[in-house]
């Protein structure tokens, strides 16, 4: 006897809803046929995958484990499947994608729109979060790329990422800062004293600026401390305080006063990503064509934001 891929599905039901007649509905078969396969699952595997709790479903030890590999699986026979529905013309296509907070609102409305234009029948899905959690989502099947900010420590070994821009961050504020010298920059270390809005925790522009600051030798002062992308830059414009963001994200907000920083500044590296192991569906292929042409075409008009340049 095998494991089986309908097994693996509905385990992950019952993973999901942690109710058995739920999780059957859910996949369209009776309950005590669902118990069934799934008490053959774990007798193949050798090991209990749920286990009663005060009434309640949990996973063991050993359905914990599973757990991740399942919707991988899955993950990846739903991509095979549509993959070969859309060369034979059953289906139209589908991509999805992954992006930072900073770069859905900067960068993917106008590739999109070029993909879009290109490929009209092709079903695009956006998945907006933290690069960390966006690399967790690749890595269990659940995205086909991701825009993602390359970390320092270097990218997880079980992706392939291609770096496409690099993004300096700016002090943006309401009014013109007095510490900004002669030649419109301003030092890192003139933001001792200055009250700075901070991203949430996990956020990675929070430990990119922290740690910007310790190694410039201080601990920032914070004036309003959590928030995400639109709400940092909002409570910016409200006069609360100053931040550091991409460069990238405020060429849409005229309300801000943006000043560089001044050399060698903060720089991060924004990048495509996907499994290392899985081949890329022609959806994903064609986002990468389209996306390259556009920061090519973006680069030699001159209309990349400031601070902003191609890999």
């Amino acid at each position: 006897m095998e494991v089986q891929f309908q097994q693996l599905r509905y385990f992950v039901a019952v993973a999901e809803t942690r109710h058995f007649t739920h999780a059957a509905d859910n996949v369209g078969v009776t309950q005590p046929s669902l118990s069934k396969q799934i008490h053959s699952l774990e007798t193949e595997l050798g090991a209990p995958l749920f286990e009663r709790v005060r009434g309640n479903i949990a996973l063991t030890a050993a359905g914990e484990v599973l757990l991740p590999l399942a919707e991988r699986i899955l993950a990846d026979v739903d991509t095979a499947r549509r993959e070969v529905q859309e060369l034979v013309g059953v289906r139209r296509g589908r991509i999805r994608l992954g992006a930072t907070p900073s770069l859905v609102t900067s960068l993917a409305p106008a590739v999109l729109r070029r993909f879009r234009d290109a490929h009209p029948n092709v079903e695009v899905r956006i998945e907006e979060s933290g690069s960390q959690d966006l690399v967790r989502d690749l890595l269990r099947g659940e995205l086909d790329l991701a825009l993602i900010i390359l970390p320092a420590q270097g990218p997880d070994p079980a992706l392939r990422t291609e770096p496409v821009l690099r993004d300096s961050l700016v002090v943006a504020s309401v009014n013109p800062l007095p510490m900004t010298d002669s030649t419109g920059t301003l030092r890192l270390t003139e933001l001792r004293d200055q009250p700075l809005v901070m991203f949430r925790r996990g956020y990675d522009l929070r430990d990119v600026t922290l740690r910007a600051c310790r190694e410039a030798g201080f601990e920032p002062s914070l004036a309003v401390d959590g928030g995400e992308m639109d709400a940092v830059l909002s409570f910016v414009e409200a006069g609360l305080g100053a931040a550091l963001v991409p460069g990238i994200v405020v060429a849409r907000r005229p309300r801000l006063w943006v000043t560089p920083l001044a050399p060698p500044g903060v720089q991060r590296t924004i990048a495509l990503a996907r499994r290392r192991e899985v081949e890329p569906t022609h959806a994903a292929r064609a986002f990468r064509r389209i996306l390259l042409d556009y920061i090519r075409t973006a680069a030699e008009n001159s209309t990349l934001p400031p601070g902003v340049t191609p890999y």
